[in-house]
């Protein structure tokens, strides 16, 4: 009977036992002593400043501070504590390299904590200044964990008051290095179109997101496959997003600690409209200069009172009797203004030498601007419309009403709108053949020509 009752009394202390141990991260964090030692402390950008472009170990007995800006609780960062100089408005920011899992039941955001350096590395990657323990490849040492029996002789958190902190509030535009290794706020911006609807992470994978503002400038979001939030679904509205900015291939990138990290709850940005087309636009001036081939161009005119982007536009040559396109100039990048030309030359130097100015935009020869007057001119719009067209496309210029080479095909002062079917009664054309009504007069650069004028 007493040897029953030891086996029950044992059954339950096990019981006991078994209950208690926790199974998740919500429980109290370990009772760590603080330390209120009085030290004397280096700069963080001191400490970078000892770095000369390959690992080396810290000899001297040297101490740097920090306010603890990333967290490991929901598995976005691991083995590592991201610090910055100051809870607001800081300088700069590094990260330290360490054995310890659960991190955020020592070192809670927010926490000023104390790096004593002797002894460890210091290393630098990706613009990321780290410190930590070493390890060695192929000779070459680079900065690795520093090993969990040692991270609190290193490691200390201070007596002093945890008051949070401030991250800095930018838009994308406005990120610069300076703000490398810190804690920032990413406003106005949403999860990319694209990706709306998928989830953080791919499950087990390293998963880039992209944040986009209204400016369609991008930053990259870095998330954890391993992440608790991986398989949530990213969110489809607009605010801010929240994390410790870093780079990787000369690209900023994001890493937030949890989804609050992406507080949005704004309306996204409306679909930006920067393609448009209009009957305005159209060719005005088309040289082939009997003197000098290198001083051809072509002028395109906005007859409208206001300015119009050209995203999307496009200039085609259909060169001879080709049904195909055989050269294009993008028009993208350009805004024409109202009443105003734009000229368009193959050759910018002998153009400037020629006609004294520079050309508003250089292309290359063999190009819709570098033709010899047998060959047909397209203007279409970003919706792939025909504005303006010059010739009829499938047809060699040679011996027609709009061949204009050796001389020039000039739109009439009173066209105000482009045609998508070529009408020689819009154009005064010069040639040196003078068929089909076409004046035979060749032309001369400079003298013949006006390019830029209407």
């Amino acid at each position: 009977m007493k040897i029953k009752n030891k086996i029950f009394y044992s059954m339950i202390l096990i019981g006991i036992i078994l209950s208690s141990c926790v199974k998740d991260k919500e429980f109290d964090a370990p009772d760590i002593q603080c330390s209120d030692t009085e030290f004397t402390f280096i700069s963080i950008a001191e400490l970078k400043n000892m770095y000369n472009g390959e690992t080396i170990q810290i000899q001297e007995d040297l101490v740097i501070s920090g306010y603890v800006i990333s967290s490991d609780k929901e598995g976005n960062f691991f083995n590592t504590i991201h610090f910055q100089d100051e809870p607001s408005n800081p300088l700069g920011g590094m990260k330290i390299e360490l054995e310890l899992r659960d991190a955020h039941l020592f070192f809670n955001v927010g926490q000023q904590i104390i790096i004593k350096l002797k002894g460890l590395y210091l290393g630098e990657s990706k613009g990321i200044y780290k410190i930590g323990g070493v390890f060695t490849s192929f000779g070459n040492r680079s900065v690795g964990r520093l090993p969990k029996n040692v991270v609190f002789d290193h490691v200390l958190v201070t007596c002093k008051e945890n008051m949070g902190i401030e991250p800095t509030s930018v838009a994308i535009s406005e990120i610069n290095e300076s703000m490398l290794n810190t804690l920032v706020a990413v406003t106005d911006v949403e999860i990319k179109q694209e990706e709306l609807g998928e989830t953080f992470a791919i499950k087990e994978e390293e998963t880039l997101r992209t944040l986009v503002d209204c400016g369609d400038n991008e930053l990259i979001i870095v998330n954890s496959g391993y992440a608790d939030f991986q398989s949530e679904i990213l969110p489809d509205k607009m605010g801010t997003a929240t994390g410790i900015l870093t780079k990787d291939n000369n690209e900023y990138q994001l890493i937030i600690r949890n989804v609050n990290d992406l507080s949005f709850n704004q309306e996204r940005c409306e679909d930006l409209v920067d393609e448009f087309t209009s009957s305005s636009i159209f060719i005005s001036e088309i040289a082939d200069p009997n003197n000098n081939a290198g001083a051809r161009f072509v002028e395109i005119y906005n007859a409208s009172e206001e300015s119009l982007s050209l995203n999307g536009w496009k200039l085609d040559r259909y060169t001879n009797d080709n049904n195909e396109v055989s050269s294009s100039i993008d028009l993208s990048e350009y805004i024409i203004e109202g009443n105003g030309l734009l000229v368009i030359s193959p050759n910018a130097e002998e153009f400037k030498n020629v006609y004294g100015f520079e050309p508003d935009i250089s292309v290359s020869t063999n190009s819709p601007a570098d033709s010899n007057g047998d060959d047909n001119i397209v203007l279409v719009d970003p919706f792939n419309t025909i504005i303006d067209v010059f010739g009829v496309i499938g047809e060699d210029g040679s011996n027609t009403n709009h061949e204009f080479e050796d001389g020039a095909a000039a739109r009439k002062l009173d066209i105000v709108s482009g045609n998508s079917v070529f009408s020689m009664s819009e154009w005064t054309i010069y040639n040196d053949t003078g068929d089909e009504g076409t004046i035979n007069q060749p032309q001369n650069a400079p003298l013949d020509f006006s390019p830029g004028v209407r």
